[in-house]
This record gives C-alpha cells, structure tokens and sequence, in this order.
C-alpha cells in the first residue's frame, strides 16, 4: 500500500466516522432528556462539538430547531464525494495508468 493510498483511505475513513457521528447527533436531537456530558453520548458529543460551534454562530437555530448537525452532514459528505468518490479528485490521483 503505498502513502497515496493509506492516505486516501485514512481520509475515506474520517469522513465516513464524522457523518456517521452527526447523523447519530442528529438522532440524538430527537431526545432532549440525553445528557450529552455522560458516556456513552459524550462519545458523539466531543467529536462533533468542535465543528457545531462555530457554525451555530453563522446559522442561528431555525424554529427553536439546530440544523448545524445537518449541514455537516452535507458538507462532509460532499467533501467525500469531490474527493473519494468514482470521479474524485484524489481517487483520479491515486490510479494507475
């Protein structure tokens, strides 16, 4: 394996954990009695946290509703497509001609 593609997948591998942990973020949204500060829910909370803070003072709360978590999702899932996917940048890189 070489460093091109133990990055590229070290990267798929990130994108993928981080969408998947602002989905469950946003499952857990549903539950307003979860205490985020306790295991095992501070384990989606720490990860996540980072990224929602500054994003929630670009894009106020909707309704009462906190549609950051939403947003990430799309954000990190486009950033896996444009780079990782069939087409993408890195993915093109990475092949052998």
């Amino acid at each position: 394996m070489t460093a091109a593609t133990l990055g590229t997948w070290t990267l798929g591998i990130f994108l993928g954990l981080m969408t998947f942990l602002f989905i469950f973020r946003i499952i857990l949204t549903w539950y307003p009695q979860v205490d985020l500060n306790h295991l095992p829910f501070n384990l989606i909370a720490w990860p996540t946290e980072p990224f929602l803070v500054p994003l929630r003072k670009i894009i106020p709360p909707i309704g009462g509703v906190d549609i950051t978590p939403i947003v990430w999702v799309g954000i990190f899932s486009l950033l896996r497509e444009i780079l990782l996917g069939q087409q993408g940048i890195l993915t093109m890189l990475t092949q052998t001609h």
